[in-house]
């Protein structure tokens, strides 16, 4: 019998890179290259002898090992920690602004906040009447005390009963552990959990290897549903209470 849901954050309750057209709209550049901009400013206002093509090396050098940590090793490391391997990278030590860059970019989805999924707010305020509810979310530019400020600003926050994140927890899914946390601060076992998420990889196959059941969420982007080995398909939020009740 099910007792508690966890859900995705990115692309499952508030839609991915739907600030971008709010900054088109304020006549701000892309989020990837406001970031990288950032990063080359501060680098030349205290070494101008770098070239601007070596800086953007250095930071493709840091992204690279980012998706390495996140895909290979099923961890999150932070925007400092990020922006460290580009300075490594130049044989630059972090600069007097660093600190400041890194706030900006990881606050940058707080000031244009995304928007969110369409029936989330009515599905989650039905479902919490029944279930405990929690957040599993793999942190990339945002941590977690971001995406708790996005949520709180849409009320959706109190809905939740444990938010796991994986700049708090220090593994991303699909590491058993971020699931392990979730069961346990929910206090339910795997076969009383369903997670609801839109990537095969993080979302469907960690939980069901866990003995979780798993449903793929396509309403925002569908990333395969005709291969997945979900538990179901959800495509709107309105559809969501019936899947779940239907999985016992």
């Amino acid at each position: 019998m099910i007792k508690a849901i966890t859900f995705d954050f990115w692309d499952t309750i508030a839609i991915d890179d739907s600030d971008e057209a709010k900054r088109a709209a304020l006549g701000l550049p892309t989020k990837s290259q406001a970031r990288l901009q950032l990063f080359m400013d501060e680098i030349l206002s205290h070494h101008p002898e770098v070239e601007p093509a070596a800086i953007a090396r250095a930071y493709a050098h840091a992204n690279d090992w980012f998706r390495r940590c996140w895909k290979g090793e099923h961890h999150t490391p932070t925007v400092a920690a990020r922006l460290e391997q580009g300075y490594a990278f130049l044989g630059l030590a972090p600069t007097p602004g660093f600190d400041a860059v890194v706030r900006h970019i990881e606050e940058m989805e707080v000031r244009i906040p995304p928007d969110f999924a369409a029936g989330v707010h009515e599905t989650l305020a039905e479902l919490t009447r029944e279930y405990r509810l929690g957040i599993i979310s793999d942190a990339i530019h945002t941590p977690g005390l971001g995406i708790r400020q996005l949520l709180r600003r849409q009320g959706l926050l109190d809905f939740f009963d444990c938010l796991i994140f994986s700049d708090e927890i220090g593994v991303s899914k699909p590491a058993a552990a971020a699931f392990e946390k979730a069961a346990t601060g929910l206090g339910v076992s795997y076969q009383e959990m369903v997670h609801i998420g839109d990537r095969e990889s993080n979302d469907i196959a960690g939980p069901l290897a866990l003995g979780m059941h798993a449903i793929l969420f396509t309403g925002i982007v569908d990333r395969g549903s005709d291969d997945t080995r979900a538990s179901a398909i959800c495509r709107r939020y309105a559809d969501l209470p019936g899947l779940i009740r239907g999985l016992g």
